[in-house]
């Protein structure tokens, strides 16, 4: 899923050419193409690797996108969106399952269970619950104002726990890698249907 070392190495011996990527291999204006740098990028090319890398995007986007995706996964309804970021929103609003918090943990558990936490200081049946998969450290201060007491994501900070108990939140960080692995799996699958190919999904052992 990341464009690294390993992975590359991983894809190539498994005589994939075309790997898709949620993090690429930039993030900010390119780099010198020195040391581990140097590196991946000369396997790429050595190995006939081209790389594709769609973060934001794959994010947000209503069908195929990792919020999209995990709410399908978990049953919930898209009711709206917020966090937003150059044109888009970033984060997802859903309605609360009928079950209330009780249902939610149950699925988060069956679904993440080598990455779920929780950290239950909210209401014990949310209305609206917001998903933002990765890094989910841009919404925790913006659920209040949008009448929101229950996030979904994938990684948080130490403080979020002393503010998941002052605000009344119910907080599930459940594994940044975990959560954002289903918009590259059905990226892939478009791809390959679309031109008649065959794709597979390279595993990283990251629980992170």
């Amino acid at each position: 899923m990341d464009a690294g070392q390993i992975p590359f190495e991983q894809a190539i011996a498994a005589e994939v050419d075309f790997l898709i990527c949620h993090h690429g291999l930039y993030w900010t204006a390119p780099i010198p193409l020195t040391g581990s740098s140097y590196k991946k990028v000369k396997t790429a090319l050595d190995g006939n690797l081209a790389v594709y890398g769609a973060h934001l995007p794959l994010d947000c986007h209503p069908e195929i996108g990792n919020n999209a995706l995990l709410a399908k996964a978990l049953g919930l309804a898209k009711t709206g969106g917020f966090v937003p970021y150059e044109g888009n929103d970033v984060a997802t609003i859903t309605a609360g399952p009928e079950g209330g918090r009780h249902e939610l943990a149950t699925k988060l558990k069956a679904l993440f269970p080598g990455t779920y936490q929780a950290i239950e200081y909210g209401s014990e049946q949310p209305q609206r619950i917001a998903i933002l998969t990765g890094s989910g450290q841009s919404a925790v201060d913006q659920l209040q104002a949008n009448q929101i007491d229950t996030l979904i994501t994938g990684e948080l900070r130490q403080h979020h726990f002393n503010m998941a108990q002052e605000l009344g939140l119910n907080l599930y960080p459940c594994g940044h890698y975990a959560t954002e692995v289903f918009g590259v799996k059905a990226l892939a699958q478009e791809v390959a249907k679309q031109f008649g190919l065959e794709w597979t999904f390279i595993k990283t052992p990251c629980l992170l």
